[in-house]
């Protein structure tokens, strides 16, 4: 027993090799260091000098663009992850009804999810509210004369990053809709006899039973929100006037425009703070408002 065990373990540990391989050189060990380079003075042409926690120190007391890319992302997370997610929820809702090709749907409204993030899409997207765009051409059509684009004016710009975000609504799409059809029919059955409407099911049975996936969907998203840089990067580069200056996007700046590694060391923990203190408030909040059928948890 004790021989199958251990020839058991050995298949499973090398089954697991190429993952913990991966994990050890790609994500621990790099993660180590970047802790150690926060504590120090590091431009990558000088070796680091260890400094303390200076860098946290510079960046709560005197770098005044950290809290304005800090209010410019949290500002992103705040009307994305409620956008999305109703969207995600109000088309999985519509594809959970039997109709014809309702496989084609699907595929339809996953591809943005799929490619949404890429360069090509950021890259079109920024040419359809460009100058010379698809939108602004259809705001003249209508006698609304923009002389500037809706990205080159600080106050929209964001909301076409925003809305580039909800338009990548299909993975939560996916998860509500697998949701949607674990309800049990009867639940609607006896509230259609009880003589409950839409709404009243909606709100009283729909909602309740999906909440368990809403806070599944909820930390995903204001993850994904927070880690936002390919749209803000491709499409405004920041612009204009830091209006869609991401978090990540100033980080990135920090790094490998001014060189200054240590720096932005310092600032992805803090983001790795920020992201960790909103993911244990929603665990340590969930038993107040999520339903879970075989009992609280």
């Amino acid at each position: 027993m004790i021989k199958k065990r251990y020839k058991d373990n050995k298949v499973a540990y090398l089954l697991l090799a190429p993952w913990l391989v991966g994990f050890i050189g790609m994500w621990l060990i790099p993660m180590c260091i970047s802790i150690y380079y926060s504590f120090t003075d590091f431009n990558l042409l000088n070796d680091p000098q260890f400094i303390g926690a200076a860098n946290y120190v510079r960046a709560f007391t005197q770098d005044k663009t950290f809290y304005k890319a800090l209010k410019v992302t949290f500002l992103y997370v705040l009307l994305l992850v409620p956008l999305r997610l109703a969207f995600a929820l109000f088309v999985a809702m519509l594809l959970n009804k039997k109709h014809k090709g309702l496989g084609l749907y699907r595929t339809l409204y996953y591809i943005p999810s799929i490619i949404g993030g890429s360069i090509a899409v950021s890259v079109v997207w920024k040419q359809i509210f460009g100058n010379k765009g698809v939108i602004m051409t259809l705001l003249g059509v209508f006698g609304i004369a923009q002389k500037t684009s809706l990205i080159g004016n600080p106050k929209t710009a964001l909301y076409v990053i925003i809305l580039m975000g909800v338009w990548q609504f299909g993975s939560s799409m996916l998860i509500f809709l697998s949701a949607l059809k674990q309800i049990p029919g009867s639940l609607y059955e006896s509230a259609k006899v009880d003589g409950a409407n839409g709404f009243v099911t909606f709100w009283k049975i729909t909602i309740p039973m999906l909440t368990p996936t809403i806070f599944f969907n909820l930390i995903l998203q204001i993850i994904n929100g927070f880690r936002v840089f390919t749209e803000s990067y491709v499409i405004t580069d920041g612009g204009p006037l830091d209006s869609t200056l991401s978090y990540v996007l100033y980080l990135y700046r920090r790094a490998f425009t001014y060189f200054d590694m240590g720096y932005s060391c310092a600032l992805a923990w803090v983001l790795v703070a920020i992201v960790s203190v909103f993911t244990v408030i929603l665990f340590k909040t969930q038993k107040n408002w999520v339903y879970y059928e075989a009992g609280r948890e």
